[in-house]
């Protein structure tokens, strides 16, 4: 099974890094300098931000869906996030190291199966639940803190 991840697009997030700490605080986000590595991972790069780096942390909707499994919570973005991360058949690095949630949803948008994967699983565990015919697309979250990682989606179907 062939299967793609992308990054959320960047020009969602321009606006947020020319606005004032007020500003930003009024739209529920912050402004933060990441000052660990692993620890902010950006959801338009699917990469670690490095140390020093500035970066957005805002409330965001992944799965804008009208079913009781709507869901929302917390993202970082980074500043120089320029460019949706692309990658096909591969996993991000956002992914390496953690144990991640898999919620795998129907065209209805209703959850359709779950499973959890350790660190090193996460191509085995997509691949597993995009076997599943009930299953359109995969949306990931880090299992400990719960926040949306990416949308797994299949490819060249």
């Amino acid at each position: 099974m062939t299967y793609r991840i992308t990054g959320l697009a960047p020009e969602a997030f321009t606006r947020f890094f020319a606005a004032s700490a007020e500003e930003l605080e009024a739209n529920g986000a912050r402004r933060v300098i990441a000052d660990a590595k692993p620890g902010f991972p950006c959801r338009v790069t699917l990469q670690d931000a490095e140390p020093g780096e500035e970066l957005i942390l805002l409330h965001h909707v992944s799965h804008d869906v009208e079913t009781p499994y709507r869901s929302a919570y917390a993202i970082y973005v980074r500043r120089d996030a320029a460019e949706a991360a692309d990658y096909v058949d591969a996993v991000p690095p956002v992914f390496e190291g953690r144990p991640l949630a898999l919620r795998g949803f129907g065209k209805d948008g209703m959850l359709k199966a779950a499973m959890l994967a350790l660190p090193g699983e996460a191509d085995a565990r997509i691949r597993d639940m995009m076997g599943l015919e009930a299953i359109s697309y995969i949306d990931v979250h880090n299992a400990a803190h719960g926040c949306f990682a990416a949308r797994v989606r299949r490819h060249g179907v």
